[in-house]
């Protein structure tokens, strides 16, 4: 009979199980664990996680243009950037929809960090892990569906648009910036933001 620990199914007399399967789970466990260290790492690198984010980006737009197709994954990436986009734009408690007290709008309120909806770190990394799926499935032909690009790129600048728009008048609205850059900290000891987060498990 078998337990299961951290490295994996555990046989009864206390070895560490060599099935074919025990071995593959200590190993997905082990590359899991260094694939969350890396990420650890990286949080407080941001020019260089962004710099890697843009060279992703950039051998997916290569690869698009050199097969010219594949148009409906970058159509579903620009839909996706958008929705992440507007997350790291808003705030976590939404003034419109919450009792709670949320971002000062007088000089005489207290001090209050602006919280992201989404932080910055998971931000950088959903961008950079679609661009990476993405440049996966354009290696398989079941995704290169025959679209007129023009049409998706005109729809996706007035979706763009029109999103910004209204998140600007959110913002004019509520009187809030989501930009840390040039702020005055009024308290040492608070933090001017909520970008560390827990790191998100594969």
């Amino acid at each position: 009979m078998e337990s299961v620990s951290a490295a994996g199914p555990v046989a009864a007399d206390g070895h560490l199980s060599s099935s074919p399967m025990a071995v593959i789970s200590r190993w997905r466990f082990s590359v899991s664990q260094r694939y969350q260290h890396l990420l650890d790492k990286s949080v407080p690198h941001i020019l260089y996680r962004w710099l890697a984010c843009l060279v992703v980006v950039f051998i997916y737009a290569l690869r698009v243009y050199l097969v010219q197709g594949f148009y409906i994954i970058t159509y579903g990436l620009g839909i996706y950037m958008l929705n992440l986009l507007m997350g790291f734009l808003s705030p976590q408690i939404d003034p419109e929809i919450s009792d709670e007290p949320t971002l000062p709008t007088r000089e005489s309120d207290e001090f209050r960090p602006f919280v992201r909806r989404l932080p910055e770190f998971k931000f950088w990394y959903c961008i950079t892990k679609s661009f990476c799926i993405g440049f996966v499935m354009t290696f398989f032909s079941v995704f290169d569906v025959p679209v007129f690009w023009p049409i998706l790129l005109f729809y996706w600048v007035m979706l763009f648009t029109l999103t910004m728009r209204r998140q600007i008048m959110h913002m004019i609205k509520y009187r809030y910036v989501p930009f840390s850059f040039g702020k005055q900290q009024r308290y040492g000891n608070r933090a001017s933001s909520n970008d560390t987060i827990s790191l998100p498990k594969d």
